[in-house]
């Protein structure tokens, strides 16, 4: 099988995809990218039905998995508490901090939050080797700090792509190699000696999985990995992120294929809104209002929230909260109070509903989300709050926000749709520049916010909606807003800053995700071969 490797410039390059490497990445390719293709193909016939009117529901052939009695196999000690997790890209940077920021581990993603260029795939995983062997450090050029790793930090979970993913610099007979199988496969084998000799092991966050049948895909690599290499079955351990609507109806389902892996579930919320968006994107009485009113507090992500909890603790598995995405706001204290009130009442509600612990994105709110976690935990987790009291139906997970005589729960606004193409086009620019993790608002944005606001301007000009003030939003009506919004940003940066970045383009790819008559499934293949 011959093999094709776009090069890059940094010495350390053959270190990484050495041979041994590339041997062990072709197996992986050999065996399981064709089940993977096979998979890919199979989510199209579950979007045909679900556009022909078919509504998901919890499987009849699985019903003994879901009613018996079963366990995952075990949880390392290491990973018995994970009541703050912080999150990010793997730059040298973000590494330190994100390890020494107090927080019980830290994921380093080159999935939403990592733009995927070369450059940033190989030197994340450069980064991350060299944090394993504890020889990583970083220096600020501007203000000449500099960054250590302490001796004692975070535990290391590594988030790879997605199975929808292809890692473009690699062919093997002229196929591009997947980028989950890659992404493992390169972390695997450049780490798994250090761990394990270390006393801990390669853990994993597998994210945007759609069915218990691509759970079982990765129960396959897993096993076929640790075989292949001789390690106690169970070495590997994985959380897998529920963030799609059609996995909520199979939690039992992916915990029971992965139980000898599994260690916990975790509330991906932005990405489950997303998909939400996009697999009912053809039917208009599943139109979602602004984003920003699609809180944990609305009846679909409350129950989703809630079953997750009961079906991983019925398993001993961790039940792990969303992402808390705001991020400390300096030289105002006013706006920064209300900003880490939001963050406080949210993570309350978590850990008094029964989540073993939550997501933050910035090293600032590790304290405070901790001694909320300190002050309702009693142990180290909550696996023995059962919350058998919880009873979620599939038209719970199914039940959409509508607007009431007294508040704002479902309503279109056209501030709404205005942030929805400032953000977009904001975070678009800044992916096509190669970051994946952009502060905009004092939120932090990932692909998977950019791709809620285009998934809703599409849904919303689809059907025609109609905002608060009585506008139908059509095509025309959004393009004149997204002009207002190039305007504003130009005049914000000014026209030189402006003109020397990746405006034009993005709002151009923005434009064209938003208007095109077939919904892109993911900006980010749509936009991969641009950077």
């Amino acid at each position: 099988m011959n093999i094709e490797i776009n090069s890059i410039s940094d010495k350390n390059v053959s270190d990484i995809l050495n041979s041994e490497c590339l041997d062990f990445l072709k197996l992986l390719h050999e065996k399981f990218n064709h089940k993977r293709l096979n998979l890919l193909e199979k989510r199209k016939e579950i979007q045909r039905k679900i556009d022909e009117g078919w509504l998901p529901d919890f499987l009849e052939e699985t019903n003994d998995i879901r009613n018996s009695n079963w366990k995952i196999l075990s949880t390392p000690k290491d990973l018995l508490d994970r009541r703050v997790e912080i999150t990010g890209p793997p730059s040298r940077k973000m590494i330190v901090n994100a390890l020494n920021s107090g927080a019980n581990t830290f994921m380093a993603d080159f999935e939403d939050s990592l733009s995927p260029t070369w450059k940033n795939i190989i030197n994340g995983q450069i980064n991350l080797k060299m944090a394993n062997l504890n020889k990583i450090d970083f220096k600020d050029n501007k203000t000449e700090k500099e960054y250590k790793l302490n001796k004692e930090h975070a535990v290391l979970i590594v988030r790879p792509r997605g199975w929808h993913l292809d890692e473009k610099n690699i062919k093997y007979d002229n196929i591009l190699i997947s980028a989950s199988l890659f992404d493992f496969g390169v972390y695997f084998i450049n780490n798994y000696k250090t761990l394990t000799k270390n006393n801990t092991a390669p853990y994993y966050y597998l994210p945007k999985l759609e069915n218990h049948y691509e759970a079982r895909l990765w129960e396959e690599v897993i096993s076929f990995t640790e075989d292949k290499f001789n390690l106690k079955k169970g070495t590997i351990k994985v959380t897998v992120l529920i963030e799609t609507i059609l996995a909520a109806f199979e939690m039992d389902e992916i915990l029971y294929e992965l139980k000898n892996h599994i260690v916990g579930l975790n509330c991906g919320r932005w990405d489950y809104i997303f998909s939400f968006i996009k697999k009912f994107k053809n039917r208009n009485d599943f139109v979602l209002p602004n984003r920003s009113l699609v809180s944990m507090r609305v009846h679909f992500m409350k129950s989703y929230s809630q079953l997750l909890i009961k079906t991983c603790h019925k398993r001993r598995a961790h039940a792990i909260g969303g992402m808390a995405a705001q991020i400390p706001i300096k030289n105002d204290d006013k706006a920064n109070k209300k900003s880490l009130q939001k963050v406080y009442d949210d993570k309350l509600i978590e850990a008094y509903n029964g989540h073993d612990g939550t997501w933050v994105a910035h090293p600032g709110l590790v304290n405070m989300v901790k001694e909320i976690f300190d002050n309702h935990l009693y142990f180290k987790n909550q696996l023995g709050n059962k919350r058998e009291d919880v009873s979620i139906t599939a038209s719970d997970l199914l039940k959409l926000p509508v607007k009431t005589s007294g508040g704002r729960v479902g309503v279109i606004t056209e501030e709404g749709i205005k942030t929805n193409i400032n953000v977009g086009i904001l975070y678009i620019e800044s992916w096509l520049s190669g970051n994946g993790c952009v502060p905009l608002y004092n939120l932090m944005e990932d692909a998977a916010t950019a791709e809620i606001s285009r998934a809703q301007i599409w849904q919303w000009i689809k059907h025609k909606s109609v905002i608060e003030s009585g506008e139908t939003i059509t095509k025309e009506y959004f393009l004149d807003l997204l002009k207002g919004e190039i305007i504003n940003i130009k005049k914000k940066i000014g026209d030189i800053e402006f003109n020397k970045r990746k405006f034009t383009e993005a709002s151009d790819i923005f434009e064209k995700i938003c208007t095109s008559d077939n919904f892109v499934d993911f900006l980010t293949i749509s936009s991969y071969n641009k950077i």
